[in-house]
């Protein structure tokens, strides 16, 4: 498939998915989030992918919502702008609940929808001059859209300041909320992301893909009987599956594991 806002290429295991907007500093408009859409909904699919790379063309990652569509919006109607502001909640639960880890690779400066954009992603590697800002309030907005998945990323005390101040804050700041697992050297960005993708294409893919569920649907849960009898049905099952015997076999023989050959 084509894409018009988007590059996408693939090396062996792994993808990558590249916003394509430069000239506008990679903001996104109706077209981009269907294409996003419709890139992680195909990728998805690929059962032969290990990981996913989340890009940016520029030296900006995502200015957020693309001017002329915004002013687009401001004529829209209510039922208009539900309807639109669904279409970019679907693109980022398209992009979370990818079976597929995703890593996004922050090169440049990330705003507003931007930052759902990254906090939708499953690892965040930013470079260091990057800044962040939740920038909604400023125009009388709010990020409603991308809290779910910034609230999560960043956490609740530090989301009620930054969506309340729209304050730019930097990489180092980002890694220190645990918004960024690791900040970098420009010139080391691409190096720290192809070490977590190795490690990422190491590991057992089926494994790979139920940890990330696990960890999506275990979080929040109270502890209790259920939550037991649900985690030890998980580990019964894996275990069970050709790629958990495959694993501890190869670990006990002191060989690779069938899925590195």
């Amino acid at each position: 498939m084509t894409y018009t806002t988007l590059n996408i290429s693939r090396a062996g295991h792994i993808a990558t998915v590249t916003l394509d907007r430069p000239d506008v500093r990679n903001a996104f408009n109706e077209l981009t989030i269907a294409e996003i859409t419709r890139a992680f909904r195909e990728l998805g699919e690929q059962s032969d992918l290990r990981a996913i790379v989340l890009a940016a063309n520029g030296p900006a990652f995502c200015a957020g919502a693309d001017l002329n569509w915004m002013k687009k919006m401001a004529g829209y109607t209510h039922a208009e702008n539900q309807a639109d502001a669904l279409q970019l909640a679907e693109m980022l639960r398209t992009i979370y609940l990818c079976p597929h880890p995703v890593v996004a690779r922050v090169q440049g400066d990330c705003y507003a929808g931007g930052m759902g954009l990254v906090a939708a992603c499953d690892i965040v590697i930013a470079a260091e001059p990057v800044q962040f800002c939740l920038s909604e309030v400023r125009l009388g907005l709010i990020p409603a859209t991308i809290a779910p998945y910034v609230i999560k990323a960043m956490g609740e005390q530090a989301a009620r300041r930054y969506f309340l101040t729209a304050e730019r804050f930097d990489a180092a700041q980002a890694l220190r909320l645990g918004f960024a697992h690791e900040v970098v050297a420009v010139e080391a960005l691409d190096d720290k992301v192809a070490e977590i993708v190795k490690a990422l294409v190491n590991n057992s893919p089926h494994a790979v893909q139920q940890a990330k569920v696990l960890v999506r649907e275990v979080s929040g849960q109270t502890v209790n009987d259920a939550l037991l009898a649900d985690t030890a049905q998980r580990i019964a099952h894996i275990r069970a599956s050709e790629q958990g015997r495959e694993g501890v076999a190869s670990f006990l023989e002191k060989r690779k594991p069938a899925w590195l050959l």
